[in-house]
């Protein structure tokens, strides 16, 4: 019973990692939160029920999805973030952020109307017993896709040009256009990976749940954004191990306590860590000479 509530934990967590690593990677370089990414990976998964639906099979209809969240994200940047960035106070462009959250989720909204749509089984539920634990087909693959799209994010920060430009304007970002980098782009860039990681798991929620829905990606958000912070915001290692975390201790609150506190568990962790560590698991304090 323990190891399958682990299991269960580790599954859930690893969507909202992968909607925490664009709250974090944001943030670490304008250091302002996308209040509209929830709503990204929402998209993502009407995205890729549409592709299914068509007849896509569950790998294209997983590219089709993160590829047009990619777009949707750049679009956000340059519309809601880049008028505003270094012109206004950050409270103009939090404001624009949950602005474009709302318009986003009420558009959905009136599209594929306030009901809840089913997926369609694109993946075997078939499951295997090791020992005294059951493991399904479904949920391997979205621990492999999720493992797969975090290691090749972590790769391509550390090991390609963009992830050099990444880092160096994460550290100081006047600086790198000083540089010679261009900052828009890059900014435009971790904009839409972030938003192609949020697509991916809001097509894997769909896939596990077999339903998705217009504001499936407010509560989902809030969560990601609490496993971002808890990780460390702006660390792209406390993303994963804070989404997990998260997961985890949901699951875990749900099997052993009660489903009353399902969302209650990540905002009592959010307060508790800003509480003891606001830095949180990975972050460092920074200080400001004035």
């Amino acid at each position: 019973m323990f190891l399958e509530q682990l299991l269960n934990g580790i599954t859930l967590g690893s969507t909202y990692a992968l909607i925490a690593l664009g709250y974090t990677m944001v943030y670490g370089i304008i250091q302002l939160i996308n209040f509209a990414h929830g709503e990204v990976y929402m998209i993502g998964a009407f995205v890729g029920l549409f592709l299914v639906a068509m007849g896509a099979n569950i790998f294209l209809a997983l590219l089709g999805a993160m590829l047009f969240c990619m777009l949707l994200g750049m679009t956000i940047e340059r519309v809601a973030y880049r008028p505003l960035r270094g012109k206004s106070s950050r409270l103009s462009a939090l404001i624009s952020a949950i602005g474009v959250s709302i318009f986003l989720s009420t558009l959905m909204a009136l599209l594929a109307q306030t009901n809840t749509r089913s997926y369609p089984e694109v993946i075997s539920n078939r499951t295997f017993n090791l020992g005294s634990l059951e493991l399904s087909v479904l949920q391997i693959s979205i621990l492999a896709v999720a493992a797969i799209l975090m290691i090749g994010l972590q790769l391509m920060i550390q090991h390609t040009r963009l992830g050099k430009a990444m880092r160096a304007s994460s550290q100081d970002l006047d600086a790198s256009y000083l540089m010679g980098i261009n900052v828009n782009r890059i900014i435009s860039a971790t904009f839409a990976i972030g938003s192609a990681l949020a697509a991916a798991g809001g097509v894997m929620v769909g896939v596990y749940y077999h339903a998705v829905w217009p504001y499936m990606g407010m509560m989902a958000g809030l969560k990601a954004f609490a496993a971002a912070i808890l990780g460390g915001i702006g660390s792209i290692p406390g993303a994963m191990v804070g989404g997990i975390t998260l997961g985890v201790l949901e699951i875990m609150g749900v099997a052993y306590i009660s489903p009353s506190y399902k969302d209650a568990i990540a905002f009592g962790i959010l307060i508790i860590v800003l509480l003891i560590r606001p830095q949180g698991l990975f972050g460092k304090k920074i200080v400001k000479k004035v």
